[in-house]
């Protein structure tokens, strides 16, 4: 099979070392940064960079760039691609990029997925990508329920043949609304945490905890502001909701509230435990 993948950064360059490491399938790369391109090249994971002959060619194209760009790339090759080739992109939100990609495929003749590949880490940049990224990895497709069974099938044997451990189908608002709490809203958590001026004098004093913490507060703020920005209908509640929260805390300490700090310590404890057993 002949892919195309757009966008060689941590996520492109990842899947594009991933499939040549347990596939036999040609990798096409296309960069604004000629010497991504070239450096990829170099290191074998892809074979050549991409065309505009080579694009008609492909089975398919994984779009992994920011979600506004995802949508004017794949809108601006919407005649390009080859007749039943299977487009897939690799952005943080889904209802923005589904809601004008997948009515513009079901008027041409190739088809279109929203997908999340659920892996990353704090850099950015080809420089970082790996090839064991997506191991035990879940893979996020979104469908509108209207979408052919075995081009489904055909999506999920080929992530699995990366490595991913599972790949989850659901609707572009469902994605969104989870992923606003099991990513968004920790970078959030993340960025808000390591401004305290207590940060500059950690060492010596900090272990896991802190690094937990504060791992992914080195970020790509472009990208994450856009991020956030796209799915703000759904993770302004989950931050809301946090704050809530942290006030329960915040006034038992002030209070000097025993019964009602171990109580909403215990409730913390019982649901970590209970999701550890899922």
């Amino acid at each position: 099979m002949n892919i195309a993948i757009i966008g060689l950064g941590l996520i492109g360059g990842s899947l594009a070392r991933t499939i040549k490491l347990h596939t036999e399938h040609t990798v096409y790369g296309c960069d604004l940064n000629p010497l991504t391109i070239q450096q990829a090249f170099l290191m074998g994971a892809i074979d050549q960079e991409l065309t505009e002959d080579s694009l008609r060619a492909c089975d398919m194209v994984l779009v992994s760039l920011y979600p506004g760009a995802i949508i004017d790339w794949v809108t601006a090759h919407a005649d390009d691609f080859k007749p039943g080739c299977l487009v897939i992109d690799c952005g943080g939100v889904k209802q923005e990029i589904c809601a004008a990609l997948t009515p513009l495929a079901k008027g041409k003749n190739w088809h279109f997925l929203g997908g999340h590949p659920m892996a990353g880490r704090e850099f950015s940049g080809f420089r970082y990508a790996r090839d064991d990224l997506f191991d035990n990895a879940s893979m996020i497709l979104c469908t509108d329920g209207t979408d052919d069974p075995f081009l489904l099938q055909r999506a999920r044997d080929f992530f699995l043949d990366l490595g991913f451990r599972r790949v989850q189908f659901t609707d572009p608002r469902t994605h969104d609304e989870m992923i606003a709490y099991t990513s968004q809203l920790a970078h959030i958590v993340s960025s808000a945490y390591v401004k305290c001026p207590l940060a500059d004098k950690h060492r010596g004093f900090s272990a896991g905890s802190f690094a937990d913490m504060t791992r992914v507060a080195r970020l790509n703020e472009d990208m994450w502001t856009e991020l956030f920005l796209a799915n703000r209908e759904a993770l302004l509640p989950v931050v809301d909701d946090l704050v809530r929260r942290m006030t329960e805390y915040r006034d038992a300490l002030r209070d000097g509230d025993s019964e009602t700090m171990m109580t909403l310590l215990r409730e913390g404890r019982e649901i970590k435990e209970r999701l550890q057993d899922n």
